[in-house]
């Protein structure tokens, strides 16, 4: 079982994301994805976080809102239980990522990008819906198969 996060840092209507390239046998490679990672060990979820975007981005998150928590489910995959904030309070001045490039895009081209299509259901959510809700996603491989979300 995997424990991660993920952030959607948001300024001017676009969220900054991470286009994976450099990173080899990454999952996640050629895909765009918001900034995050896994826990370490005794880490809660919002230490995760803040730690996650110092790594990746430079910036230091000042605050940040919980708006979901998804499960995916793959047959070629361990699960993971991810953890997914947004922010628009944060400091400090981009560095270069080792994991790939990182760029602002606007907020209605997100799901136009090469992300997972599960990312797609919960990204539409977040930027169209305050609610906090959970996704479970379920996967063959790449392709999703099914999903069931529960909002509260």
């Amino acid at each position: 079982m995997i424990l991660s996060t993920l952030c959607y840092i948001e300024k001017h209507g676009k969220y900054l994301m991470l286009h994976r390239t450099k990173k080899e046998n990454d999952i996640n490679k050629d895909k765009w994805l918001g900034i995050g990672g896994k826990f370490e060990e005794g880490e809660s979820p919002e230490e995760c976080i803040i730690r996650e975007v110092k790594e990746e981005t430079g910036l230091t998150l000042k605050s940040y809102k919980l708006r979901c928590i998804v499960t995916y489910v793959s047959t070629t995959w361990e699960t993971e239980y991810m953890y997914v904030f947004t922010s628009n309070d944060f400091r400090g001045d981009l560095i270069e990522c080792n994991e790939g490039e990182l760029q602002w895009i606007d907020k209605d081209k997100i799901t136009q990008l090469n992300t997972w299509e599960g990312d797609k259901i919960f990204i539409d959510k977040i930027h169209n819906d305050n609610s906090f809700f959970t996704v479970k996603f379920e996967y063959d491989g790449e392709k999703l198969v099914k999903y069931n979300l529960n909002e509260y």
